[in-house]
């Protein structure tokens, strides 16, 4: 055990994580999961995963992750996978402050607090993977998903910045952006927009109820859309090639997405963009 290479995977519930988590282990990684539900972490220790609770809008969660990590291992942490998230649906002018800050302390401060709690371990040994699972809407954005795009931006920023920092370092940093993934995620939403959001008396509200029909599968699934396992063959190459990207853009939605802000002019991007979702 001790020889082989540890990783973190947060968000193991389902989906990306959990997929990748099972993955990792099966190529030979030893892998701390996180969920935030003991039922979850049963199920996954079950099959051998080495699982913990963590909640990213929980600092102590974090720290004491990273301890328990820390103690199993000896000190080796050889890679990091931030992939737990929310969206937070909602037109921007409908969005109370507390959701946004709710939104960002999970998908940001939390993954940077996770994050620079291993740098210094992989700095240590002079080696370290931290691959950011970030989305085409942290470069492209997309209609009611202001929360969720500031987010994702706000990300991009934070981790193209580490990686121009940890240079030379031995410590790399990549961030992978999909488009649609077959996972529970659009699902795991609606409790966060029945929270946050004014549905009723909102001007959006006939959008509204048109976004909520997709979110509970109602109506036809975004088109395009893969299995997890199209994440998992751009993280298996930035944890393990020589030269990890900075990016790693799945699924073709997504990359035609990033190929026509490339190309077209600014404001004829965003009219065209505009009219999705």
């Amino acid at each position: 055990m001790p020889d082989r290479p540890a990783i973190i995977v947060t968000g193991c519930s389902s989906g990306i994580g959990a997929y990748c988590a099972r993955a990792l282990k099966a190529d030979g990684w030893r892998v701390f999961a996180t969920v935030r539900q003991p039922e979850d972490q049963a199920e996954l220790e079950a099959e051998g995963i080495e699982t913990f609770i963590m909640d990213y809008a929980r600092p102590e969660t974090i720290i004491a992750l990273v301890e328990a990590v820390m103690a199993r291992s000896g000190g080796r942490i050889d890679a990091l996978f931030n992939n737990g998230a929310y969206g937070q649906a909602g037109a921007v002018e409908d969005l109370p402050p507390e959701a946004l800050r709710l939104q960002l302390e999970t998908n940001v401060v939390g993954w940077h607090d996770l994050t620079r709690r291993v740098i210094p371990a992989m700095r240590a040994r002079g080696y370290g993977r931290i691959v950011q699972c970030s989305s085409i809407l942290g470069i492209v954005p997309y209609r009611w998903r202001g929360a969720y795009n500031a987010s994702k931006f706000a990300l991009e920023g934070l981790s193209l910045t580490l990686r121009m920092e940890l240079a030379g370092s031995g410590v790399d940093v990549s961030l992978i952006e999909p488009g649609p993934i077959a996972s529970k995620f659009t699902t795991n939403a609606i409790p966060y927009i029945e929270r946050f959001i004014d549905l009723e008396n909102s001007v959006h509200r006939t959008e509204y109820e048109r976004q909520m029909r997709r979110l509970r599968g109602e109506s036809k699934p975004a088109s395009g859309k893969l299995g997890p396992e199209a994440v998992y063959v751009v993280l298996k190459h930035a944890l393990t090639s020589r030269r990890p990207r900075p990016h790693y853009i799945v699924t073709r939605p997504a990359k035609q997405g990033a190929l026509l802000k490339k190309l077209l002019p600014a404001a004829l991007f965003y009219r065209i963009i505009g009219r999705l979702g």
